[in-house]
Formats: structure tokens, sequence, C-alpha cells
């Protein structure tokens, strides 16, 4: 069901800790992806990677126990509310909703469940824990899930153009336009900045404890990585 703005205001929508887990999911997801192909460049693909797996774990708690948009039973729907949002598009009449739109929740599901496959493979991959064709796996899994990226990106381009609405702003932000009484009245600003917090000091953590010639290094760190005095 379209949720309706008809008196005009700044409301919160996303919470803190959603967007910091957004933000930092596009950085981790463009990041490793990127590193993906380059020895050289192994550990901060590895590191991405299980940073993205955290923040996977994170939004499936907090999509249980988050702020009201944040919970994937305001925004998770069917086939039918997708199709019904799609030709409202196409007639030039598109549905509003203040969080999620139906489609734009399909792409954020199907991201968290290509993510999660995505994290699982290349761990196995790495570690040596399964066949080889995970490694190919791997490599489908992260080239279709930058192909939902773009659907992404692209309806978010299309909403925003139709709507009116800076969608990327508001997901700096938190707020949009609506009615005061379907505002999220927490922005849960600690748990944010214990987010982020904990990310920074993993990734020091694994830099600190990168492999130089030490047999004994842990096996999530043992893989090909080139010295890192090369690296600087």
């Amino acid at each position: 069901m379209s949720e309706t703005t008809t008196a005009s205001g700044k409301i919160r929508i996303w919470d803190a800790p959603v967007r910091v887990f957004h933000w930092f999911l596009v950085f981790c997801f463009a990041g490793a992806y990127l590193t993906a192909e380059s020895e050289s460049w192994r550990l901060v693909h590895v590191t991405l990677g299980y940073t993205l797996g955290g923040l996977l774990a994170f939004r499936l708690v907090w999509g249980v126990v988050g702020t009201r948009y944040a919970r994937f039973a305001s925004f998770v729907r069917g086939p039918q509310a997708v199709l019904r949002y799609l030709k409202s598009i196409k007639a030039g009449q598109p549905e509003h909703h203040l969080g999620h739109n139906p489609a734009g929740a399909l792409a954020i599901v199907l991201l968290m469940l290509m993510g999660a496959g995505l994290v699982a493979t290349g761990y196995a991959t790495y570690n040596d824990l399964g066949p080889g064709w995970l490694s190919e796996l791997h490599e489908v899994l992260g080239n279709s899930m930058l192909l939902v990226v773009i659907g992404h990106l692209v309806g978010v381009v299309t909403a925003s153009l139709q709507h009116r609405e800076n969608l990327v702003r508001a997901m700096v932000t938190g707020f949009k336009t609506g009615p005061a009484e379907q505002g999220v009245r927490r922005n849960w600003t600690l748990i944010a900045v214990v987010m982020v917090l904990a990310i920074l000091g993993f990734w020091w953590l694994q830099w600190q404890g990168a492999p130089q010639g030490n047999a004994d290094a842990p096996a999530a760190l043992s893989v090909p990585v080139q010295s890192q005095t090369a690296q600087t």
C-alpha cells in the first residue's frame, strides 16, 4: 500500500545505522569488485569481503529489531506488489512510499542474498574449503550482484525524477518530506558510531596482521599478498 504525504515537512525515515550500513556496503562491494583480479590488493579484497559479511549480519538483525522503515516487515512484499508498482511507473503515476518501494525492496533482498553467497563462496575459496567450482560461482555471484546494483541505481534515478525527490540525498541525511506522525523518532546515533568504530578497528587489525613471509599467519589472511612495501 502506498503512503501519502499530504502534510509538508521534513521527517526522518532512515536511521543512522541504516545509512551507515548502506554506504559501507556500497564501498565494500565496489572496492572488493575492483580488487578481485589483483594479487597485490588481495588483502584489501578479503578484508572488504569480510566486512561486507559483517554488515549483512547486522542488517539481518536490524531488519527485525530496528526502526520502522528498517524492518523487513515494512517493505518486503510479494510479486504482485512489485508488478503493481512497476505498472504504476509505466503509467506515469507511480505509487509513493516513504520507505522502500516494492521494486527497491526486491533489489535489497536480492543484494543481501547474493552478498551472503558471495561472502560464503569467497571464504571457502580463499581457505581451500570446497571444490574448485566455488571460485567460478564466486565470480558469477559478483557479476550478478553488479547487475542488480546497476538496476537498483536506475530505479533510484527513475523514482527520484518521477517523485521529484532526491532519494540519494535522503539516504545521506535520513530525511524525506511527509506527515510528522510517519517519521522515525530515534536516530540511534550511538549504534551507528559503534558500527563505524568496529569496522575501522577490524580494518586496522587486518592490516596489522597482514602476512609478511610468516608461515604461521592466520588462515583467513593466508592468501597471496605481495610485500606491503611495494604497495606503499
